[in-house]
């Protein structure tokens, strides 16, 4: 079985004081988790990284960026490399989230470039993928995921592609207080898994960790974690509380039999 991972992306808020406090909450929250039988990963702001991995240095909770540039260094005025990643504590870095790609002109080759990046640095990439309302209705979920995920992939190796999580966002239920059913979720996931088998190999797809992020809760996470192809949340808004950010790991560690 597939360990879950739950990871909250806590977008451009907190303070450093206040991400400080909630990793702190967090840390006090999980006290009794077993790290053998789920993975949590939170991404602040550039700014309270490495406050944020002073307090989890020594602890199971890992650190990631919520972006990177593909360079080591260079003219490149506000960017961030993996390598100055790396330095504050990163082990994970998201990439080609829906926000990244509709504010700011992600592309599935920055992507790609991105995850190239990552993986050369040693960072573990958690790569977005999904469709927008309107590609939805239209009925074209599925052409637009294989389209982000072949164009994203390319040049990756089998090998690299086992270093890599993938993250299912429907456009349409970020920060909308809508969720896809645990169905609708687990149809476009399945569909992701046997993709990656035909891209890569089904040794990969069968280990690959796909979570599912779209207004995760509390009180929606364990119906969508007791779908097979589900392993995990990218969680926004929920996890800027700790008690909400432990309740949704705990309701994981449910789904799969762990509490």
């Amino acid at each position: 079985m597939r360990k879950p991972i739950i990871a909250g992306n806590w977008k451009m808020h907190k303070t450093v004081a206040e991400s400080v406090e909630l990793v702190n909450g967090l840390k006090a929250s999980l006290g009794n988790v077993s790290p053998q039988d789920i993975g949590v990963v939170v991404a602040p702001v550039y700014t309270s990284l490495y406050p944020v991995y002073e307090v989890i240095r020594d602890h199971w909770i890992k650190l990631s960026a919520q972006n990177l540039f593909w360079e080591e260094k260079g003219a490149y005025t506000g960017e961030i490399s993996p390598a100055m990643l790396k330095d504050c504590g990163c082990s994970y870095c998201i990439i080609g989230h829906s926000e990244r790609r509709q504010y700011f002109g992600e592309t599935d080759e920055s992507v790609n470039k991105k995850i190239r990046a990552a993986l050369h640095f040693g960072l573990l990439p958690i790569v977005c993928v999904g469709e927008s309302l309107e590609q939805r209705e239209k009925g074209t979920t599925f052409q637009v995921i294989e389209k982000q995920i072949r164009g994203g992939f390319t040049d990756i190796s089998p090998l690299q592609m086992q270093k890599v999580i993938l993250a299912y966002e429907p456009i349409w239920a970020i920060g909308t207080g809508r969720t896809a059913t645990p169905e609708q979720a687990n149809e476009v996931h399945a569909f992701i898994r046997n993709l990656i088998s035909q891209i890569f190999e089904p040794q990969t797809s069968d280990e690959l960790c796909i979570q599912y992020g779209g207004s995760v809760k509390p009180d929606n996470t364990e119906s969508l974690m007791k779908q097979p192809d589900i392993d995990g949340a990218l969680v926004g808004g929920a996890s800027l509380k700790a008690d909400s950010f432990a309740s949704i790991v705990m309701g994981t560690l449910q789904a799969y039999g762990k509490a």
